[in-house]
């Protein structure tokens, strides 16, 4: 399944476990050699919600949240009828999420995400840095300064305005923010042109995948980052262009986010891990 072409293996882990699916993962998200994915998902029980999600990298690193995956979630278990319910709680390792599906001709289209709170404070994210927060900070890398606002969105982000997306070497400045000192658990890096007040266009780097058509939680960062640095305004609706697709995230005042998107069902197959 993939949401805007941030593609993910989903497994139904409701009657079954499986078995190091951190290395299961690196396998699956081989693109030559495997299916070909930005990582794993696995689709669990839960004490605490409808259901549980856990999400891992192509490098086998678990995630705590991913915003297309949780969409995505929320289309396999209403397609695959493990659940009647429109209106859906799943735990992540970031806490529980609330889904609202969009249901068309008895398959979920859409789906709207209530993130929860962006954080700013360094500590959550986190960053290496004397200041409680991070907004619009000098960093240097590669020889370069960048100005560089933190956010968490249960994983966390560096959220960086530039004048033109299209021509960043991410291959290149990617992984220098991803592997930055100052990132004790690595990052995600957020390039944002400013289109206009209710526009943004995004290329993402994500920490264990590299650059990926789109990412949920990424949009979420970038909307709350160009809020807080009056780059938008809150309580609007704005479209995050990534390389998938489009996104709607809305920021309020307070930083709740509220992001809407589809979801697709690609194929359905048996892996042997052997």
């Amino acid at each position: 399944m993939h949401g805007l072409g941030n593609d993910y293996v989903y497994v139904n882990c409701l009657e079954q476990k499986l078995r190091n699916p951190e290395e299961i993962s690196r396998i699956v998200s081989d693109r030559h050699f495997g299916v070909g994915s930005d990582g794993l998902i696995l689709i669990c029980p839960s004490d605490r919600a409808d259901f549980e999600m856990r999400m891992f990298n192509a490098d086998g690193s678990e995630g705590s949240m991913c915003g297309n995956g949780i969409r995505c979630v929320g289309k396999f278990v209403y397609d695959k009828r493990l659940t009647g319910k429109k209106h859906l709680t799943i735990e992540t390792r970031s806490g529980i999420k609330t889904l609202d599906l969009t249901v068309e001709d008895g398959s979920v289209s859409t789906v709207a995400v209530d993130m929860g709170k962006a954080s700013f404070r360094a500590k959550d994210v986190p960053v290496e840095t004397e200041y409680d927060e991070f907004i619009s900070q000098p960093m240097l890398v590669r020889g370069e300064v960048y100005l560089v606002t933190c956010v968490s969105m249960g994983n966390p982000h560096a959220v960086i305005f530039c004048e033109d997306v299209d021509n960043v070497d991410l291959e290149e400045i990617g992984p220098l923010f991803e592997n930055h000192a100052d990132f004790p658990e690595r990052i995600n890096t957020e390039f944002i042109e400013l289109v206009d007040r209710q526009t943004l266009k995004m290329r993402v780097w994500e920490r264990g995948s590299g650059e990926t058509f789109a990412c949920g939680t990424g949009a979420c960062a970038s909307v709350a980052a160009a809020v807080i640095n009056e780059h938008c305004d809150p309580d609007t609706e704005v479209t995050v262009r990534l390389l998938g697709g489009d996104l709607k995230i809305t920021c309020s005042q307070d930083y709740k986010i509220l992001m809407k998107g589809p979801a697709t069902h690609v194929f359905d197959g048996v892996v042997e891990i052997g």
